[in-house]
């Protein structure tokens, strides 16, 4: 099993931030289908989308990381399209798309979700030989 390849991929990922960045982008889809209606679930969205947007800038990483200004610009750039685009798309569900696909960004989100967490902890918790 060639676990050196994995490594170098989950570490790539887990580095350049890829998995988050797919978080965010589902949430603030999420997000914006629900924002016509102002209820405490679509608060507790844009909560969990601010803290996406900070909260990863701080994980470990081998790489130097850019400026914060610049990580919060192009992150919160993504979370701004996410949202625009899940806003347009929300009264397209059952006219212009069929209606199961009202469901789909909450799905991805919960698979990317997984996926994020499972990179997150193998970057923090991989057995590392001791020299």
């Amino acid at each position: 099993m060639h676990l050196n390849g994995l490594k170098n991929t989950l570490g790539s990922f887990r580095d350049l931030s890829f998995d988050t960045t797919f978080v965010l982008f589902f949430l603030g889809l999420e997000f914006g289908r629900t924002l016509t209606q102002l209820t405490f679930d679509a608060f507790l969205l844009f909560v969990t989308m601010s803290m996406v947007v900070v909260l990863p800038y701080y994980l470990p990483t081998n790489f130097e990381r850019p400026t914060f200004a610049k990580w919060l610009g192009g992150r919160g750039l993504i979370a701004g399209l996410a949202v625009v685009l899940g806003a347009i798309l929300s009264p397209a569900y059952g006219t212009v798309l069929p209606e199961g696909f009202r469901f789909l960004p909450l799905t991805l989100l919960i698979l990317a979700a997984m996926c994020s967490c499972f990179i997150q902890f193998y970057g923090l918790m991989r057995l590392r030989l001791a020299k």
